[in-house]
């Protein structure tokens, strides 16, 4: 089998990636450097050329990931209007979490359970509002950008990890966005993309919040943004082995374009409904096709046999088979996430190609109609 690799993070590598892809990193060499910082400078520009992010919009890169970037823009922009956030998976609860517990700004939650979303007509858009383009954990996307209206007051905050280059980001909707480099293209950990619109820049230009923030979040400079940062001059030393590896995903990224990306997502979520639609043991945990994730595709097993099964016991079970496809070297990873409902999840987003994620699932219903035998 080509590629076993459906990690939701980091995940698989480009296509017919090697090690030769970073003979021209800048190892050894300050990130302060010509040479470095012309290597981040170049990320920057062409994460922000590829996903066709408006020019008036800044981006920069920043340190721990998809979390650090969208923790900073919490702790930096949240406090001055009320807040709410949207919950449906484990990172926004997370989000949450640390709106409420560390932020204390008593924010309103709008929860739904794995496999649902909030109703986003209910979103009071007078306050800032927190949400995920994508539930990594649950499978469950946003349907559109329409529910987001073009007169808000507040800030529109995106955590897109799991979207960008993968899915189409309507950027007037979006005033804080986040991802990281070890999602959708394929990159490697512990660096995030934080892109910033003009209305976020306005906030945090007039607004300092109350509380202390660690250096790692400090995106201001004698009072107002530090528009250094946006030009390349990280908050921290980043890993310019990794800066290569991520120029490297770009440059195999704009051959194929944005368009061409979400679409080679989009057919690999084809081939799972495919597959789904002639099985009767397996079905989306995403309720409706409208929310279904085309990148971290979330199945749960729903025959009569593992659901009779006391919820222990059934996760047992599903974790075998899991674990039964990395020792055939079908599909490393694939099973749920720790906090979400039993059952099996695939990275399905651009580095993946159609024919190995059909091939995985062959061999996925092999293994689960051994193991129903064997019972």
């Amino acid at each position: 089998m080509s590629n076993p690799h459906f990690a939701s993070g980091p995940c698989s590598k480009r296509p017919d990636w090697n090690l030769n892809a970073l003979k021209d990193a800048a190892v050894g060499r300050s990130h302060r450097s010509a040479l470095g910082k012309e290597k981040l400078l170049r990320a920057i520009q062409e994460t922000k050329r590829i996903l066709g992010i408006p020019e008036n919009y800044l981006v920069g890169i920043m340190p721990a990931s998809d979390t650090g970037a969208f923790e900073a823009a919490m702790w930096s922009c949240l406090g001055p209007l009320p807040v709410t956030v949207l919950v449906w998976e484990s990172f926004s609860e997370g989000w949450a979490t640390d709106v409420t517990k560390q932020l204390k700004l008593n924010p309103t939650i709008l929860r739904a359970d794995y496999g649902k979303i909030p109703d986003l007509t209910a979103v009071n858009w007078d306050g800032d509002v927190v949400y995920v383009a994508n539930g990594t954990t649950s499978g469950v996307k946003i349907p559109n950008w329409d529910w987001i209206p073009d007169d808000r007051k507040g800030l529109s905050l995106c955590d897109a990890t799991s979207a960008a280059f993968a899915m189409p980001i309507d950027w007037s909707k979006v005033d804080v966005a986040t991802f990281s480099w070890q999602k959708c293209l394929g990159g490697e950990a512990g660096h995030g993309m934080l892109v910033l619109g003009p209305r976020a820049v306005k906030r945090l230009d007039s607004y300092d919040p109350p509380w202390p923030l660690p250096k790692i979040f400090r995106l201001k400079k004698g009072g107002k943004i530090n528009r250094a940062i946006f030009e390349a001059d990280t908050i921290n030393t980043p890993s310019l082995l990794c800066v290569e590896d991520y120029l490297d995903a770009l440059k195999w990224a704009d051959g194929i374009g944005l368009d061409g990306l979400i679409r080679r997502s989009m057919a690999n979520l084809e081939v799972v409904e495919a597959w789904v639609a002639k099985n009767d043991w397996i079905a989306f945990l995403a309720e409706t096709p409208e929310i279904r994730s085309n990148t971290s595709v979330c199945l749960s097993v729903v025959s009569p046999e593992v659901r009779a099964m006391p919820k222990e016991e059934q996760a047992k079970f599903l974790k075998g088979i899991a674990g039964e496809m990395g020792k055939r070297k079908a599909a490393y990873d694939m099973g749920s996430y720790k906090d979400a409902p039993p059952g099996f999840r695939f990275w399905c987003g651009p580095i993946i190609a159609p024919e190995e994620i059909r091939a995985a699932l062959e061999e996925l219903e092999k293994v689960y109609r051994e193991k129903i035998a064997a019972l």
